[in-house]
């Protein structure tokens, strides 16, 4: 039977695990040295000198490109399913994978006429 007893361990372990992180902030701020320095208190940009605005404006193309990437590299993911179980889901199985490639490549075309991959202007 599910109860709320059931779930108290794991309640008391996130409780645990929250306040541990929350009395080590707090111990390591209050114990800790406070030395504030102009290198200190410089943003940090990879070691890279920092110049000019934070706010000048970037070419949405990187961006746009890295989106895609994610979107066309979580789609690849819906194949694994398919590879592990091929056997057993036959030829109808065969047909909805090659059908979901369709609309991959649908997708793949519609940005290529797009012109989203074109870095020039």
């Amino acid at each position: 039977m599910n109860s709320a007893a059931n779930y108290l361990p794991i309640a008391l372990q996130i409780l645990f695990a929250g306040g541990f992180v929350a009395i080590m902030i707090l111990v390591s701020s209050l114990l800790g040295p406070k030395r504030k320095t102009s290198d200190k208190l410089e943003n940090f940009a990879s070691g890279i000198e920092s110049h000019g605005d934070a706010r000048s404006p970037m070419a949405i193309k990187y961006f746009l490109v890295a989106i895609l990437f994610v979107l066309f590299d979580v789609e690849v993911i819906f194949f694994y399913p398919y590879a592990v179980n091929f056997k057993s889901l036959g030829w109808a199985g065969f047909f909805e994978v090659v059908l979901f490639v369709c609309f991959f490549l649908v997708g793949f075309v519609y940005i290529i006429k797009k012109g989203a991959l074109k870095w020039e202007d």
